[in-house]
């Protein structure tokens, strides 16, 4: 999907549309709406915290404004741009509606996330220019948005491919285009080729996939070992041996949330308590939408000084309830020392299991029980 959530936030706000807009406020970013009717939107110029850019408009891209950008530097970048809250409820929902509207093709879809997914087209009859013009309006009609899709022989070319002509592309790509398509992209555009192997290759003069291909076996082993050096040699020829995988399981499912300012353990006990408990309830919502129970409950804090640390506690059964999640991960909070304010605070339930997998046990009456975020118990 193009720019997904910037694109459902412009079908809500239409006024926007050919603006630089930056996803990733809070709900001070929340739009006015005034007396004329008419709305007053936020500016990133005014946002002060310690967020990170969800996403932008291809508008906000062209002035340098990325996903997971800390949005304090966005706002140096792009200072007039609109800030608008994220609203993930909006996001899936739209995201099942694009999904809905593919998988009416071939049920042969691997889910990669919340607005992308790998269709394996072998047994769907017609052209393929024909078949991604059919997928492409479908996804149109249900939704209201544009996607951009690449039909080529496997996983890793389709993936490459799906950026090459973005906003609302159809790209096909066959193994005669990778020297003249392929090879001229940065060695990064590559899936796999993360920031540190990009530096690795850089320093040995390997700048785009072409050089890839072109490099001596011994010299990329020599630098990067065999197994991963055999891997990029195969890339770089468009080589790719992945199957469509249509059905996995999920290990976990995790809420998270990283504070606007350090919370003190004491002094901010109302609001991390009742960040704690929605976390838990949202986390709770996830295995019953998606259908699984957990025994595994954890957490996750991390300290104004980035220190992390998780805990976890393994219940007699696996449940989906709320309160139990948020039973079982507050014990594992009093097992964490809270002395030094917080940064980050998340919760996550592991060990999945298909809901009614396993036989029901009743869940001890709801008990609203104190959190440890106490100075009298862990110290200031």
């Amino acid at each position: 999907m193009d720019a997904f959530y910037a694109s459902v936030e412009l079908l809500r706000y239409p006024e926007l549309r050919g603006q630089a807009v930056v996803i990733g406020g809070g709900r001070n970013a929340v739009p006015e709406t005034l007396e004329d009717g008419t709305r007053r939107f936020r500016k990133l110029r005014d946002y002060v915290g310690r967020g990170v850019v969800t996403t932008s408009t291809y508008e906000a891209r062209a002035l340098g404004v990325f996903s997971a950008m800390g949005m304090m530097k966005a706002a140096q970048l792009a200072p007039d741009a609109i800030l608008l809250p994220t609203d993930f409820d909006s996001y899936r929902h739209y995201s099942r509606l694009f999904k809905t509207a593919v998988a009416t093709f071939t049920s042969q879809i691997e889910d990669r996330g919340i607005d992308e997914i790998y269709i394996d087209l072998t047994d769907v009859p017609g052209e393929p220019a024909d078949i991604g013009t059919r997928i492409k309006a479908a996804v149109r009609a249900a939704t209201g948005l544009t996607c951009s899709i690449c039909i080529a022989p496997n996983k890793l070319l389709a993936k490459i491919g799906s950026e090459l002509d973005k906003p609302d592309g159809l790209t096909l790509l066959t193994m005669d285009d990778v020297p003249k398509r392929i090879w001229p992209l940065p060695a990064r555009k590559v899936n796999g080729i993360g920031p540190k192997a990009s530096e690795k290759l850089a320093a040995i003069g390997i700048a785009t996939v072409g050089d890839l291909a072109a490099a001596a076996p011994e010299l990329l082993q020599s630098h990067f070992g065999r197994s991963y050096s055999a891997w990029l040699a195969d890339v770089a020829q468009g080589i790719d041996a992945r199957q469509v995988v249509v059905s996995s399981e999920p290990r976990s499912m995790s809420r998270e949330t990283t504070f606007e300012r350090d919370l003190h353990p004491r002094r901010d006990r109302a609001t991390l308590s009742e960040t704690f408990t929605g976390l838990c309830v949202r986390v709770a919502d996830d295995l019953r939408r998606k259908g699984y129970t957990g025994k595994t409950v954890g957490i996750k804090l991390r300290y104004d000084d980035f220190r992390t640390v998780t805990r976890d506690l393994t219940i007699p059964y696996p449940t989906a309830d709320a309160t139990e999640i948020r039973r079982a991960a507050t014990e594992c909070l009093k097992r964490v020392p809270l002395d030094r304010r917080l940064r980050l605070l998340g919760v996550r339930v592991s060990a999945l299991s298909p809901a009614g997998s396993e036989p029901a046990v009743p869940a001890p009456a709801p008990v609203q029980g104190e959190l440890p975020f106490s100075a009298e118990n862990h110290g200031s």
